[in-house]
């Protein structure tokens, strides 16, 4: 949902996994990084699920209970939110 709100279609989070899935390749865009709003893989076991966890955990993300990650150290904030969080 955050990325396909940035992108301009807030309802298009569907749409935003499917570019992923399909140009992520060719243009080596990172689409491990994408997860759902509750901190959790969306992907089946079976189908990527844990090629994605792999790669989030070598680039050092967590995973605590219920294999959720903490959306507050780990989800991506534009930078004015990032400077505003670390003064706090």
């Amino acid at each position: 949902g955050q990325l396909a709100a940035l992108a301009g279609a807030p309802r298009g989070a569907r749409q935003v996994a499917w570019v992923l899935h399909s140009a992520s390749e060719k243009a080596q865009l990172p689409w491990h990084r994408v997860i759902n709003s509750q901190g959790t893989i969306s992907l089946p076991r079976m189908d990527g699920y844990e090629v994605q966890r792999a790669l989030l955990e070598k680039e050092g993300v967590r995973f605590g209970l219920r294999d959720q990650i903490d959306l507050e150290r780990y989800q991506w904030q534009p930078r004015a939110k990032r400077t505003q969080r670390r003064k706090s």
